[in-house]
């Protein structure tokens, strides 16, 4: 956002380490390797005979080339230029050109933790390399399938990912950008707002409006940060209460994020959840990417650095209050970092 060369937002730019990020939905990853540009680094990712997602720095340590272009071999990648093999924890079995070589052995390259759930592949993104990362802990919605019933949907915004975030902590643009909207065109068009503190973060309410808008968003923070909130359906948007919409938000560059957003309903197996998805597919889907197609038009066209002429008021404080742990969470981290230097 800001494009000062101040350390907190160089920080905030590339994301925060040490905790998880999303990368990618499941199917951008096959045996093939690809390449992905994620918070600060790039990435070469593919799948082992098991179909066991890996990832390792997209580079070879002998000279540098993609990784990704190279031949997967099971947990290893073959580097394209010379062959040489680099395992999965980023130690290089083979040097073929060279056998023997003081680089057999080494581990040259740096390798990431993967874990892949709900359609998505998420990365652990550490300072320094650890042999086992915090567990991977995402909102319930995520993980219990025996009682919600999700759509992942994946798309790329040219904004910073910080904006994306932002839009989401800011329930009062629904009623204005999103108006024509099924699910949106109810609610007044003032509000006061409060915020609540949870134990993994907290919510962005407003007071005395329930179940009739866009009327909250919560923040948590469990190693990865995601965002959550709630709106209202017609009955013609088929069985299972509130629409629910689990976010997350991983910078890809400056001015380019990867944004997930998946779309629940609380659903048991059986015909109201087979009900559910087959409205979605057949006449929802394509209005919630209408929904979205308004946000990313915005976050598009908003100046890098807003935040230096922008004028807040009341209904900003969720915005302003995920700003402020945001920036807390990286001074912590340039403040641990240099503490350990001096070691």
């Amino acid at each position: 956002m800001n494009t000062s060369q101040d350390p907190i937002d160089q920080r905030l730019e590339t994301g925060l380490q040490d905790i998880w990020h999303a990368v990618c939905p499941s199917d951008f990853v096959k045996e093939r390797p690809v390449a992905l540009r994620r918070f600060g680094h790039k990435l070469a990712l593919w799948r082992d005979a098991d179909g066991q997602v890996h990832a390792l720095e997209d580079r070879c340590p002998h000279r540098g080339a993609p990784l990704s272009q190279g031949v997967t071999m099971g947990d290893r990648l073959s580097c394209p230029y010379h062959g040489v093999e680099v395992r999965c924890d980023g130690v290089v079995t083979r040097v073929p050109g060279s056998p023997g070589c003081k680089l057999e052995g080494q581990k040259a390259t740096r390798s990431f933790h993967v874990r892949e759930l709900a359609g998505a592949i998420f990365v652990y993104n550490a300072s320094e390399p650890v042999d086992e990362p915090p567990p991977l802990v995402v909102p319930e919605e995520l993980t219990q399938d025996d009682t919600y019933s999700s759509f992942l949907c994946y798309t790329e915004w040219k904004c910073d990912y910080r904006y994306a975030l932002d839009n989401v902590m800011d329930p009062m643009h629904g009623t204005f950008l999103h108006k024509q909207s099924h699910s949106m065109a109810e609610g007044d068009s003032t509000a006061k707002f409060a915020v609540r503190t949870t134990e993994t973060g907290f919510v962005f309410e407003k007071e005395g409006q329930r179940n009739v808008n866009f009327d909250w968003t919560e923040f948590g923070d469990t190693g990865i940060h995601w965002m959550r909130l709630e709106i209202p359906y017609p009955k013609t948007g088929g069985p299972g209460g509130n629409f629910i919409i689990v976010g997350m938000c991983t910078p890809i560059s400056p001015q380019l994020a990867a944004v997930f957003f998946w779309r629940v309903r609380k659903l048991q197996p059986g015909w109201q959840r087979d009900t559910w998805r087959f409205l979605y597919k057949t006449n929802l889907e394509p209005r919630h990417w209408d929904v979205l197609e308004q946000d990313r038009t915005i976050l598009a066209g908003l100046k890098p650095g807003l935040e230096k002429f922008e004028m807040l008021y009341q209904h900003d404080a969720g915005v302003i209050r995920l700003r402020r742990y945001l920036a807390q969470q990286a001074r912590k981290q340039l403040a641990d970092l240099a503490a350990a230097n001096k070691l």
